[in-house]
């Protein structure tokens, strides 16, 4: 709380605090690994223990271009290590950030118990003087309420006069997390002009990209639900406008494309919206609803694109009926269980929802992801091979569910020749061109793609 400009500005300085990330996820740990980088003493706590010995080990648990490398780094150096006792380290920690995962429930409601367990925690440990930052992507209002008074009921200090509270929300993709992190801009907010400064003074050492001070705690929340939220409404029109072009005749890849040559035009590519982003509508309509407004497009987005794995079964219906096959005892088989293109993360995919539904019409399915191992996908319930060349050895019709690079060289005449009689491909990942796919003799469907003549 009381750091001043100076204080700082180089390694040599930096190394006399001690930041304690809670949480060591896809965001925590590229966070913690930059913060050692520029010279700060790091503590990285989680309450898995298998994580922690792997972090102490210098082995991250999950695969992130260049962190491997960082984390081993500064392991070896003394700069980084992981614990399971989030009170202990909260006691010695000059700066706390906050980087836990904020889920949904079955009733499509936010469930924050992921981050009130270990604010107690931090509470029970928690030091005046101390500057706790919030970087989990929560409600407008929840730091405020939450966070603010399970630190101070536990700790028996007061926010913003015995220690430090803001709220800082983290913008990165996976694949380039630590790219992201440090060269987008970071939006700040406060519980007061000093906590303010503090957190922007912290952040500043880790982030190039500059630093955007809003007026308070609610506004930094909103800004990060309006940034997805406002993908998730623009991938609703890109999918209505997608299904349209079905109907019509029309690519809709090709229309996308000359209609963004204008300056003021920004379609998106349509697809099966996956990862965090479903949530965070639901983070912002409950807040609303609190305040008695009704978020009608956000919901309305919401339900477009939760309607497109439904979708994806019309378009497999469409394709096995013109090849003269039923679903109902069909193999399919799918590609791709990432959430999105080209990384290693299943969170959040839409591809087990779609494998499920598929199995309950009566179809067989079999999935295959370069990025997994075959443990890795049975682990996670799926029936899979090892190779593309098994899982679309006969099958029916082939599902590419995620567009991963690798799927862009697909070799569609050896494909066909091991799957059964009169194949087809549902393309939902645009890593295929209708023409030459029916030209190597497929029936094609994909989303938007309505130029198929077969």
């Amino acid at each position: 709380m009381a750091l001043e400009e100076g204080d700082l500005e180089v390694p040599e300085k930096r190394g006399k605090y001690t930041v304690c990330i809670v949480g060591c996820g896809r965001i925590g740990l590229p966070t913690a690994c930059l913060f050692a980088e520029a010279g700060f003493r790091v503590i990285g706590a989680d309450v898995n223990s298998r994580v922690v010995a792997l972090l102490n080990k210098g082995k991250p648990p999950f695969l992130e271009k260049g962190l491997r490398t960082l984390l081993k780094k500064h392991v070896k150096n003394g700069l980084f290590r992981a614990t399971t006792n989030i009170r202990e380290e909260a006691s010695v920690s000059d700066i706390i950030l906050f980087v836990v995962p904020t889920l949904i429930d079955k009733r499509k409601k936010p469930e924050y118990s992921f981050i009130e367990r270990p604010c107690k925690e931090v509470g029970m440990g928690l030091c005046a003087g101390s500057m706790v930052i919030v970087a989990s992507t929560t409600g407008p209002g929840i730091t405020e309420t939450v966070v603010k008074e399970t630190l101070e009921n536990a700790s028996g200090l007061k926010a913003g006069v015995d220690f430090g509270l803001a709220y800082s929300p983290t913008r990165a993709a996976p694949g380039q997390v630590l790219k992201d992190i440090a060269t987008y801009s970071r939006v700040i907010g406060a519980i007061n002009e000093q906590s303010l400064k503090v957190a922007s003074l912290v952040f500043s050492t880790i982030v190039k990209g500059g630093i955007i001070e809003v007026r308070n705690i609610k506004t930094a929340e909103a800004v990060k639900l309006f940034e997805n939220v406002y993908r998730d409404v623009s991938i609703a029109l890109a999918n209505d406008f997608a299904e349209f072009c079905e109907k019509a005749g029309i690519d809709y890849l090709e229309a996308q494309m000359a209609a963004n040559s204008q300056p003021f035009c920004h379609l998106l590519i349509p697809g099966i919206v996956g990862g965090h982003i479903p949530k965070d509508p639901y983070l912002l309509s409950e807040e609303a609803e609190n305040v008695n407004v009704r978020l009608r497009m956000l919901l309305l987005a919401r339900k477009i694109n939760d309607e497109r794995t439904n979708h994806t079964i019309q378009l497999v219906r469409d394709a096995l009926r013109q090849c003269g096959k039923p679903l109902r005892r069909a193999r399919i088989a799918i590609l791709g269980v990432s959430y999105r293109p080209n990384v290693k993360e299943s969170r959040g995919s839409k591809t087990k929802e779609l494998a499920s539904m598929l199995r309950r019409k009566g179809a067989i399915t079999q999935v295959y992801d370069p990025f997994y191992s075959l443990k890795e996908l049975t682990d996670m319930d799926y029936s899979a091979q090892k190779t593309l060349t098994k899982v679309v050895e006969g099958a029916d019709c082939l599902i590419i569910a995620v567009g991963h690079d690798r799927f862009r060289r697909l070799n569609l005449r050896r494909i066909k020749l091991l799957m059964r009689k009169s194949p087809s491909i549902v393309d939902m990942g645009h890593v295929t061109e209708p023409a030459m796919v029916e030209k190597a003799g497929f029936i094609y469907r994909g989303m938007g793609r309505g130029v198929w003549s077969k």
